[in-house]
């Protein structure tokens, strides 16, 4: 059944997630003897693969039919799941490619002398850095799988929340004077540019400002210039590729003013001078 919360579809695709990172571990840890062994090893792996590629396509389908592809930033998500579609159909493809390249050891054609033992021994040196090779590219797109649906999921919500703020950010800036440290990031940015990046770690979106001038700026000022509609981001490029961060004519505007300054130190008032207490005429 279709879900049309995004909220939901948020954490479908966090239990994918969890899905990929366990699959991942599995193909990470995995040990084998080239051959049978091989073979009833690998192939769970494959199917279970197979399973979550499919699980994908039917998030992606479901997510393209909700309600949220009207949210600003949505295309970028969409974009992001096709993508996990592809890695999890590479880690298939790759895990496939371990059973290929697998030394099987049925019997030959009739007229061919059978393989003895040390000639099957013998193949097992050839087919094992190339199954490696294989099964480390599977759980490197399954890594990338379970990143992707984490992505996706922090992009949702964190959509749905700019959404939800959109109409304040609209409103005319009637707020209180810039700070110091949120004018030096308006001035960074309108004169070198910066881009909005999105890195996981442990499962959770980090967000971070990144200057060309090298300032550094941080989530939060940046989170306040925007709220009051001083810089804007270019949300149809993914976060992970970096969203290009842009100055509005009311940020310019602001920039005209003069930079504020820390508050005066009012000088210290001299300390009063006691009272003269005259002694007592006799």
């Amino acid at each position: 059944m279709t879900s049309h919360n995004p909220r939901e579809h948020a954490k479908q695709l966090r239990d994918l997630a969890r899905e990929f990172e366990a699959l991942h571990a599995r193909v990470r840890d995995i040990s084998y003897t080239p051959g049978t062994d091989a073979l009833h090893q690998i192939s769970p792996l494959l199917l279970k693969a197979q399973d979550l590629t499919a699980t994908t396509l039917i998030r992606l389908r479901a997510l393209d039919s909700s309600a949220y592809t009207s949210v600003p930033g949505s295309r970028a998500s969409l974009e992001c799941l096709a993508s996990v579609v592809l890695a999890a159909s590479l880690a298939g493809n790759n895990l496939a490619s371990a059973l290929s390249a697998n030394p099987y050891e049925g019997a030959p054609f009739p007229g061919y002398p059978a393989d003895d033992a040390a000639v099957r021994t013998a193949r097992h040196p050839e087919a094992i850095p190339q199954m490696t090779g294989h099964l480390a590219n599977a759980a490197h797109q399954l890594d990338l799988s379970a990143t992707g649906c984490h992505y996706v999921a922090s992009g949702i919500t964190r959509d749905l929340a700019a959404t939800r703020e959109a109409p304040a950010t609209a409103r005319p800036t009637t707020g209180p004077a810039l700070t110091g440290a949120q004018f030096d990031a308006l001035k960074s940015l309108a004169h070198g540019g910066g881009r909005l990046y999105e890195s996981i770690q442990r499962g959770l979106g980090v967000t971070r400002v990144a200057t060309d001038d090298g300032t550094r700026i941080s989530i939060a000022t940046f989170r306040a210039l925007a709220k009051r509609g001083l810089v804007d981001r270019d949300t149809s490029t993914s976060l992970f590729r970096g969203q290009k961060i842009t100055v509005t004519d009311e940020g310019h505007r602001a920039l005209a003013k003069p930079h504020p300054q820390a508050p005066a130190t009012a000088p210290a008032k001299a300390a009063p001078k006691p009272p003269t207490v005259q002694g007592a005429r006799r």
